[in-house]
């Protein structure tokens, strides 16, 4: 089969671009290298829905920011995402540092951002009383939120699913050739796809795909991101997401709760010469610690249940690269998406659409499309009542897995059955956080296993920790 587009890359980019272009008649193929979609800078992301007030006015991240939050908050309300409009502060500490929140509020103003407010330590310590005694001004900025960057990404790959977008998982292209209108893409496995119309949304790969077309006039330059999340007891530390004055190398250290109720610290932000470069460092353990602990000092960093790093893509001139190919015909890239990429990325997807639009391809509408997504959270919403009636028609439910989050063996079955299916431990975990709490999975590991192997139909020893090479147990005594 021919498709009429393919996405490279499985991320919360190339799935909402796979989301919007299913409004559409069209045969849609999303490719992902790894086993699971979310598996890059989706996974290991702050999450912070961001006002607009940091992008320099004119830029794409100024545009695609400010035409995004509005459109991101919509989107997650209609895939069942949890997300919440909690507001952010950018801390100054001193006297050097305010002319710098007094530059973001007026870029803010420029960008279009509603509500911004300065506010004097004093004042911003009415709205969070645990904020240092040494931050002196702050921006406020309420139009911002927090939201699950994974499960955004897997309801948006589902939803098009759903919508009949193809999913293609360890499918890492290796090669691109074009004959007359036709690319051919070849993984590394071997098999091949081919399309009219090709995406690039591969992330911190992009710049590796767009010279396979012989198309490679920009370079990502890799940024690690660590992080440190912290136990539900601190989660109710702040409400707002604290920054510091952000720097040449970002929008620096965060407090910020998750919308899950835990308490997220970090990123750093070091240039690394690979993607595959996500190890955690004590020095930038260290350092998360010490400038988290400047803006919220009474963060109880004893209460740490994981740390993970993420890698961010950026590129030279420091703007999204969102355009078609000046030497390919067909090929749009959407790279050097960092932040706020995660707040772009419904505004971004229709910005693709429409460049494919503009170099032919022909956007029919889909009378079919269902922009809905059910709430693949809906049982633990429910009251107890409810959720007895509910274990009655369905026993699973009754049986917990996952002791920290509560979990059940219903809602871990329904993960590997709904699209995208849950294959792998890792992947489980992010559409249930089954393995998420305390324990980190100690408990529940080797339950989530044995559902995983009885769901698939294979033995426990296949089943991985995040796909291939992974294998978490080597034999049976």
């Amino acid at each position: 089969m021919v498709y009429d587009v393919a996405i490279i890359g499985a991320g919360v980019i190339g799935a909402m671009t796979a989301r919007e272009l299913s409004r559409y008649r069209l045969k849609v193929c999303l490719l992902e290298r790894s086993s699971d979609v979310a598996s890059g800078a989706s996974r290991a992301n702050s999450g912070i829905v961001h006002g607009g007030y940091d992008p320099e006015p004119g830029t794409l991240k100024a545009e695609m920011n400010i035409r995004g939050v509005e459109k991101l908050f919509r989107a997650a309300e209609e895939l069942h995402v949890p997300c919440i409009r909690n507001g952010s502060m950018i801390c100054a500490f001193g006297a050097e540092e305010e002319p710098a929140v007094r530059e973001l509020y007026e870029r803010g103003l420029q960008n279009g951002v509603k509500d911004l407010r300065i506010l004097s330590g004093d004042e911003a310590r009415k709205l969070e009383p645990e904020l240092s005694g040494e931050v002196s001004l702050v921006l406020h900025v309420p139009t911002a939120g927090i939201i699950c960057p994974y499960k955004l990404t897997i309801a948006a790959a589902g939803n098009a699913m759903d919508n009949g977008v193809e999913l293609l998982r360890n499918f890492a292209v290796c090669k691109a050739e074009k004959e007359g209108d036709i690319f051919r893409l070849r993984a590394e496995s071997g098999e091949t796809v081919e399309a009219r119309f090709v995406v690039n949304c591969a992330g911190a790969y992009s710049d590796r795909v767009a010279a396979l077309f012989g198309d490679g006039d920009f370079t990502i330059i890799p940024r690690a991101g660590e992080y440190l999340l912290l136990d539900k007891a601190e989660g109710g530390r702040v409400r707002h997401t604290i920054f510091q004055v952000p720097s040449a190398a970002g929008k620096g250290i965060l407090v910020s709760p998750t919308v899950d109720g835990n308490l997220l610290t970090g990123p750093t932000a070091t240039a690394v010469e690979t993607p595959e470069n996500t190890e955690m460092t004590p020095e930038g353990i260290a350092a998360v610690k010490a400038l988290a602990a400047r803006s919220v000092p009474g963060v109880m960093f004893s209460r740490v249940i994981t740390s993970f790093s993420g890698v961010r893509a950026s590129e030279k001139d420091g703007d999204f690269i969102i355009r078609t190919s000046d030497r390919v015909a067909g090929l749009v890239h959407a790279a050097a998406i960092d932040s706020p990429g995660l707040t772009s990325c419904v505004a971004i997807a229709e910005r693709v659409a429409e460049l494919l639009c503009g170099a032919g391809l022909a956007l029919e509408k889909n009378e079919n499309f269902n922009g809905n997504r059910p709430d693949t959270e809906a049982f633990r919403h429910m009251s107890d009542e409810e959720k007895d009636a509910f274990i009655r028609e369905n026993p699973d439910y009754g049986r917990i897995i996952c002791r920290c989050e509560g979990i059940s063996e219903g809602e871990i079955r329904d993960a590997v059955r709904r699209a995208p299916a849950a294959l792998d431990v890792d992947a489980v975990k992010r559409r249930t956080r089954a393995g998420m709490g305390r324990c980190q999975g100690g408990f529940c590991m080797p339950h989530v296993m044995r559902i995983i192997a009885e769901e698939l139909g294979i033995p426990e020893e296949q089943v991985t920790k995040k796909g291939p090479g992974s294998h978490i147990l080597t034999g049976r005594l």
